[in-house]
């Protein structure tokens, strides 16, 4: 199996770019294979690696459906209720409490 080339940071060439760099560009790779690597060096840790697709080859990215948006409001919704009391608490719940801020509280005040 070939491997794929790789640059450092800031050197690679004209037509490739990472998918950040596609959807900013409002693209995506569209399933094309990576083509190369990018790597980012950093002190005593092991380089970021970034993976590299040509431009030429990226398509647009979808367009957003009434039905998508309808099921991200849902599904986001979802996030925000809390389980322990069952309201809306404005932001989406912490994966780490399972449940909102003041019903996560709600023991550690009891005690």
């Amino acid at each position: 199996m070939a491997s794929l080339p790789v640059y450092r940071w800031r050197l690679a060439p004209e037509g490739l770019a990472t998918r950040r760099q596609l959807r900013a560009m409002g693209l995506r790779p569209g399933g094309q294979d990576v083509v190369a690597e990018l790597e980012r060096p950093r002190r005593r840790r092991e380089p970021l690696i970034a993976y590299l697709y040509r431009i030429d080859l990226a398509r647009p990215v979808r367009p957003m459906t009434p039905a998508k948006r309808a099921a991200l409001e849902r599904a986001n919704a979802a996030r925000r209720r809390c389980p322990g009391c069952g309201r809306d608490a404005g932001y989406r719940i912490p994966a780490s409490l399972g449940m909102c801020v003041p019903c996560a509280d709600a023991p550690v005040r009891a005690a």
